[in-house]
């Protein structure tokens, strides 16, 4: 059995999910294999935007496709495209045996012929390197923002409770996971439906206090409401990375209001102003998007003063997807494809530039690492300030008297610097 993933770390998560479950009822499971003639293949689906509809709708087609020529026994398909255009997919892509949503695991099971093991829940089988995991604290979203598709896919927002995740942390941590990233579609509502009240720096404590748990990272924060005694938390807690991953879309109060994002441009200032305060030298990576329906030169231009101003540690930027259903799909999606790829480029060559001082800066200091992988004729890690996938890594030569291994930590001093890389060697 062949379970392929696309998309973000979310639905990596839901597919070691899945394959925990399918593999404790005998299945041999594979993730992404190499060959095309596993019998039975699960296409985990994303449906974001455009271009990840796109790759998701290609790998179906092109499964479907191994079916009719009887390379593959059974295609099914799950994940966030399912869930939203399971009618149309049925119709357009007749072949695929079943397509299921993003909460009917159990009945994908009942399909296969497998019992929906209770006991198993929080159990996964990795797909990541063993020493992190992505680690799902919630899943759902109640914002409103005006873009946004993922409460059509994925629902109300739902916490983990507390207790769940802890012991999720120590079974990860007794298999050799030193890094847990925190995901959800919004952390920092995290507790507010079991609890009444927002949670997450609670969260953060307890898990802090797993042990072998050496590092621990906060993505997918939102601005509005955030709760300042999590950073309270990062700042006395050594294993809590000094890293905040806040999506924040825009710096144009006018693109902010349209985009219904509760916050202007002016508080997401100041509220970045406090998070640097309480955390010194945290690193914050965000993202944004060009081209929203109405942006016009001036949002443009507010939004380029304000990146410069801002200079983030990481950045990325999303061209405009115009969504079904959703509350902007109303506007007319009136910014040229053209002139959303070139005001993400812009962006893009601002926080490139941004990047390479940030780096440079670096170059003679020493840091903690965490080695990836090995790839040609260097290690591969990252610092505390990194997550895997989208940020910076650091490169050190492999020589024959440079010892490191796989998934240990390393005192690295930085020798060299690029726009998003840096070069060292194992600090004397």
């Amino acid at each position: 059995m062949n379970v392929v993933t696309l998309g973000c770390a979310k639905n990596i998560f839901d597919s070691e999910v899945m394959m925990a479950q399918l593999k404790a009822n005998s299945f041999d499971v594979e993730h992404e294999s190499d060959s095309d003639d596993a019998a039975i293949v699960i296409i985990n689906t994303c449906g974001f935007i455009d271009n990840a509809k796109e790759e998701s709708i290609n790998t179906i087609l092109q499964f479907s496709d191994a079916k009719e020529k009887g390379l593959v026994d059974k295609v099914y398909v799950t994940g966030c495209l399912s869930e939203r255009y399971k009618d149309e997919l049925t119709e357009e892509i007749s072949n695929v045996d079943a397509y299921f949503g993003t909460r009917e695991l159990p009945r994908l099971l009942k399909t296969l012929k497998a019992d929906y093991k209770h006991e198993l829940v929080g159990e996964r089988l990795l797909t990541t390197p063993n020493h992190f995991a992505y680690f799902k604290i919630s899943e759902g979203c109640d914002r409103p923002c005006s873009f946004c598709a993922i409460p059509l896919m994925r629902g109300k927002h739902r916490s983990t409770p507390i207790e769940d995740l802890v012991v999720q942390a120590k079974s990860l941590a007794a298999k050799g996971v030193k890094e847990l990233m925190l995901i959800a579609q919004d952390s920092t509502y995290y507790g507010l439906d079991l609890y009444k009240e927002r949670k997450l720096a609670e969260l953060l404590r307890q898990l802090s206090d797993v042990e072998g748990i050496d590092w621990i990272r906060v993505h997918y924060a939102f601005p509005s409401g955030f709760p300042m005694d999590a950073l309270e938390v990062m700042a006395e807690r050594e294993n809590i990375c000094n890293y905040l991953d806040m999506p924040l879309q825009h710096g144009s109060t006018n693109m902010l209001k349209a985009m219904r994002r509760g916050i202007t441009r002016e508080k997401t200032t100041e509220l970045m102003a406090k998070i640097r305060e309480t955390v010194p030298g945290i690193a914050m990576r965000t993202t944004l998007i060009s081209g929203y329906p109405g942006e016009t030169e001036a949002d443009f231009e507010e939004m380029k003063a304000w990146v410069k101003e801002m200079r983030f540690d990481r950045l990325g930027i999303f061209e405009y997807s115009h969504e079904e259903n959703t509350h902007a799909h109303n506007f007319e999606d009136d910014v040229p494809p053209a002139v959303k790829k070139a005001r993400a480029e812009e962006i893009m060559e601002i926080q490139s530039q941004i990047s390479y001082e940030l780096n440079q800066a670096k170059i003679g200091q020493t840091f903690k690492v965490l080695i990836d992988r090995k790839e040609g004729d260097f290690f591969i890690g990252r610092t505390e300030f990194d997550s895997p996938e989208v940020d910076n890594e650091v490169l050190i030569k492999a020589e024959n008297d440079t010892y490191l291994r796989i998934g240990d930590f390393a005192n690295i001093e930085i020798h060299d610097a690029d726009h998003y890389d840096l070069y060292g060697s194992v600090a004397g």
